[in-house]
């Protein structure tokens, strides 16, 4: 656990939050800045800062929740859809550094956008820039 984290307060119960979820190695709570009714966090238990921190039982567990409320929090609201992702990074938005999965039910005509428009405009990538992008993610995910 990290002492300034403001998620390990949540899990070691000294920050209260309205959890929804709680499992041994996950827990999950609503947002206390939502960006809609039921917008959801679920975080390990454990201080992992990125995605890549995490052990391989933790980001299943993690993993798990997120497939297993999908569901349950668009019933719980009456939502038409949901957006699920993480921001990895202070360069990709993570403003809290304990990875945490959103669950954000999205509505008809709420006005809100697609994760393609978290980037802002999409690169121009030439075909032969494309297929070396893929060649090196291939050959480190293969490593």
């Amino acid at each position: 656990m990290s002492e300034d984290c403001i998620f390990c307060s949540i899990v070691d119960g000294e920050i209260p939050a309205r959890v929804v979820h709680e499992g041994e190695e996950a827990i999950a709570f609503l947002d206390a800045n939502p960006l809609a009714p039921g917008h959801t966090l679920v975080i390990p238990k454990t201080h992992n800062e990125r995605l890549a921190d995490m052990d391989e039982d933790t980001a299943n567990a993690v993993f798990q929740t997120l497939y297993d409320l999908v569901d349950v929090v668009e019933r719980g609201v009456d939502a038409d859809g949901a957006n699920v992702g993480f921001n990895d990074g202070e360069a990709a938005g993570q403003e809290v550094p304990h990875v945490h999965g959103h669950i954000i039910p999205r509505f008809e005509g709420d006005g809100g956008y697609p994760l393609h428009a978290v980037a802002g405009e999409s690169p121009d990538l030439s075909e032969d820039e494309l297929d070396e992008i893929a060649s090196d993610i291939e050959s480190r995910a293969n490593d």
